[in-house]
């Protein structure tokens, strides 16, 4: 089962990632005053951005992994994830670096193009 200890050693090993607290939680974002890829809700579940169109179909085809906090995630691009669901540190290593993707700004990702942050069409 993946820990919060496991989401910060992962996700502070990503191109630039930072740790900043707000909202009195943990949150981990893409470069020096960037944008939040990650916040830890709990020791059980992690928030991570997610396209609004693609929440439906991951929440329908995982319920027991993936869930939007009502009224909070509604008008976001956010989705949660509960740790415990996770099969292995893969699977959280990728949800991390999908979420990481979105929130780093352009120069991070062409700096890092192995991790698929290429300049693109």
């Amino acid at each position: 089962m993946a820990t919060a200890d496991d989401v910060r050693r992962i996700a502070l090993a990503l191109p630039g990632a930072v740790e900043k607290l707000a909202w009195g939680r943990p949150t981990f974002r893409a470069g020096q005053g960037g944008r939040i890829f990650a916040s830890l809700d709990d020791d059980q579940a992690i928030g991570v951005r997610c396209p609004r169109a693609d929440r439906e179909e991951l929440i329908a085809s995982e319920p027991h992994k993936f869930f939007v906090r009502e009224g909070h995630d509604d008008a976001y691009a956010w989705l949660r994830v509960r740790l415990g669901a996770l099969e292995d540190e893969e699977e959280l290593y990728a949800v991390l670096l999908d979420s990481w993707r979105q929130a780093a700004p352009r120069r991070l990702l062409e700096a890092h193009p192995e991790l698929g942050g290429g300049s693109g069409p």
